[in-house]
């Protein structure tokens, strides 16, 4: 399924803590020339890093919070993270993956906090069947979703999900990332990540057609006239 949105809004990166000056050149350095140099306390290389990471870590940030500024926040708070940890970063999974989970992790403890209701990072007990034919019922698109949308009622439906829902369907429905990926990402099975994306569609649903009725009931209210002879 893919859901509909218009370009992310770039975050605001040129007056980064993480731009210098006069350093060398590292824009065409490889991801792992840079992260290998970086490990080693190069701050160009770092920087090159961010260059390549920064607008999606922003997007998925953007997307969760609904908020421009909470999402530069993030983004900023995400890279200080990982120039502190990045020496612990040992390649068993892409770097990228390593990288948008702080950045999850950061988003959903910040939406914690902001949240009446106590919402654990390692709610994540859902048993769900492997079963190859259940997996894929789960990871069929969902033509309502796909066809029926305007984008403003889906930001909002969207607002209005668990973390965890909105977190898959940000990352699989808008980010394109694979099951798989997420699974890594989150310590979830494949078949976790599927039943989640498929609960969370559902409640979209939900949501969606319940803006529909109210906008339907809404217009067919047709205002008294008073009629004088």
């Amino acid at each position: 399924m893919s859901i509909p949105h218009g370009k992310e809004q770039e975050p605001h990166i040129e007056n980064s803590a993480f731009m210098q000056q006069g350093l060398p050149d590292t824009r065409d350095l490889s991801e792992k020339a840079a992260i290998a140099s970086a490990q080693h306390g190069n701050a160009s290389a770092f920087e090159r890093l961010y260059q390549l990471h920064s607008s999606r870590v922003y997007a998925i940030c953007l997307r969760m919070t609904g908020n421009p500024a909470e999402a530069e926040d993030l983004l900023q708070d995400t890279f200080v993270m990982v120039f502190r940890k990045i020496r612990t970063f040992r390649g068993d999974s892409a770097f990228s993956t390593w990288l948008h989970r702080i950045a999850i992790n950061l988003t959903l403890m910040g939406m914690r906090r902001k949240s009446s209701s106590e919402t654990s990072l390692q709610e994540n007990c859902d048993q769900e069947s492997d079963h190859p034919g259940h997996l894929q019922e789960l990871a069929v698109s969902d033509p309502f979703l796909t066809a029926s949308l305007d984008r403003l009622n889906l930001q909002r439906a969207l607002q209005k999900l668990h973390p965890f829902q909105k977190l898959v369907v940000v990352l699989h429905d808008i980010q394109g990332y694979k099951h798989t990926e997420i699974a890594k990402m989150m310590d979830w099975s494949t078949g976790n990540s599927k039943s989640r994306l498929h609960r969370a569609r559902a409640r979209l649903r939900e949501l969606l057609q319940e803006s529909l009725r109210l906008r339907c009931a809404g217009s067919s209210r047709t205002p008294q006239v008073a009629v004088t002879t």
